[in-house]
């Protein structure tokens, strides 16, 4: 049992990184991102790319990979997603879906539909035990950098001055504009952010196992059903929905191999019906 529970909160930490940047698009800008999963997938095949062209290490890769990432981000933001905001959501989902179909298309075209993965050297394979467990290195780190990445996250929003902008413009965009912000600089710069951490999560999905320009869809869903469970615009929420997935999912791995995905749906159902608004919703002030 302390094995299921280990794998799943690892696994959990791996699903965070697949959420963040959803949920911080989210609290800022109210927009839900269709094309989160691929441009995780796109990530992870630019990693791959970067770290084959240069002879960089994955993770040094991944480094010169995440301001790049930050930049795309806000020229998406500030050239095409801006202009599908408003009260109607609509506009926002059959862009961003568009642009989920243009990805799959483009890595299909860029990498063929075969599998890839990203050589991370001894660090994949190296592993210690722990009271009679072995715990793989790469899932613990990637583990750290999830809690890490959530609480650079709420600081960078209870404590900066850009944090403050981005709630200003959360909860009340004119007022934000009267006070002299520019809404569609700080959603770019979110967006920014949004895209660090999608190339992070893409580059260590890579490391782990396979990416196919296929597995988008998938990946969206869970982290949309992490967000879901934890509160749409809660970090910490998003943590912990992310957690009790990853946990629900090894449970159901262990009972039957076929199980684990459909058992991650099930506990998300039930988390909707009982407690819609998620566990940790996100306050305002």
């Amino acid at each position: 049992m302390t094995e299921i529970i280990l794998q799943g909160l690892l696994l959990g930490g791996l699903y965070a990184l697949f959420a963040l940047g959803q949920s911080l698009m989210f609290g800022v800008m109210r927009l839900t991102n269709t094309a989160q999963g691929d441009f995780i997938i796109l990530g992870g095949f630019f990693s791959i790319s970067m770290v084959a062209a240069t002879g960089l290490s994955p993770g040094l890769g991944l480094l010169v990979l995440i301001p790049l990432a930050f930049l795309a981000g806000y020229a998406l933001q500030r050239f095409v997603l801006n202009y599908t905001l408003g009260r109607d959501p609509l506009p926002s989902l059959v862009v961003t879906f568009g642009l989920s179909i243009i990805v799959q298309n483009f890595l299909l075209e860029m990498y063929s539909a075969d599998p890839k993965s990203l050589e991370a050297g001894s660090i994949a394979l190296a592993s210690f035990s722990m009271s009679n467990l072995t715990v793989g290195v790469l899932p613990l780190l990637t583990f750290g950098i999830a809690v890490l990445a959530t609480m650079l996250l709420q600081a960078l929003f209870s404590y900066t001055s850009l944090g403050r902008s981005f709630r200003a413009v959360s909860d009340d965009r004119e007022a934000a504009q009267l006070m002299g912000l520019k809404p569609a600089i700080v959603y770019a710069q979110a967006t920014g952010i949004a895209f660090m951490l999608i190339a992070l999560a893409g580059g260590l999905q890579a490391m782990r196992t396979t990416i196919a320009p296929a597995d988008g869809p998938l990946l969206l869903l869970f982290a949309f059903e992490a967000v879901i469970i934890g509160g749409m615009g809660s970090f910490w929420g998003t943590l912990v929905g992310a957690l009790l997935l990853g946990l629900t999912q090894q449970i159901g791995f262990r009972l039957d191999p076929g199980w684990g995905i459909w058992f991650g749906h099930l506990m998300f159902l039930v988390v909707l019906v009982i407690r819609p608004q998620g566990l940790f919703p996100k306050t305002r002030g």
